[in-house]
């Protein structure tokens, strides 16, 4: 009996959808034009594998790479020594080298999440990030996971708005 209300709710479903018209956007001043809607980011120095950029401007919104502490300018890519602080100080350092790239500031970040290699860094971690945003932080998720690219034992990746003007 279940699964088949599933079913007919995924008929009607489809049968609702089918009704639909797709209608061009007015609401522009411009239309988007395909070579302008992914603009990607990606600053001289900062460390990165080259298999991903360090950002990518979409619309209103940039979309941060995970960052680490690693060195900037140094290749292959090398972490910062001295442990969890130091890593997340150089972490947020290569944030704001990107946002910068892009024109914007850690005023402008909406959203990060903090990987921890291990869930007792958290406090050390949060200290030093704490100092980068004195006031009005941006909402932010923290988890511990293994395995992070490098060795690292801190990578964050944000979500920033794109400033006015």
């Amino acid at each position: 009996m279940r699964h088949m209300n599933r079913t007919v709710l995924a008929l009607f479903a489809l049968a609702a959808m089918s009704a639909c018209t797709l209608e061009e956007r007015t609401d522009r001043a411009v239309p988007v034009v395909e070579s302008t809607r992914r603009q990607i980011i990606q600053p001289e120095g900062v460390a990165r594998l080259p298999i991903f950029s360090s950002a990518v401007r979409s619309g209103d919104f940039i979309f941060l790479s995970g960052a680490l502490g690693a060195l900037p300018g140094v290749s292959p890519p090398q972490l910062i020594a001295g442990g969890i602080g130091p890593e997340t100080r150089q972490t947020m350092d290569n944030i704001i080298a990107v946002l910068a790239a892009a024109d914007a500031t850690l005023d402008d970040l909406i959203k990060c999440t903090v990987f921890l290699a291990d869930i007792a860094d958290y406090a050390a971690m949060n200290a030093v990030y704490a100092e980068y945003f004195p006031s009005n932080p941006p909402a932010r998720s923290a988890l511990a996971g293994s395995g992070l690219a490098l060795g690292a034992l801190v990578e964050i990746e944000c979500i920033a708005a794109v400033p006015e003007g």
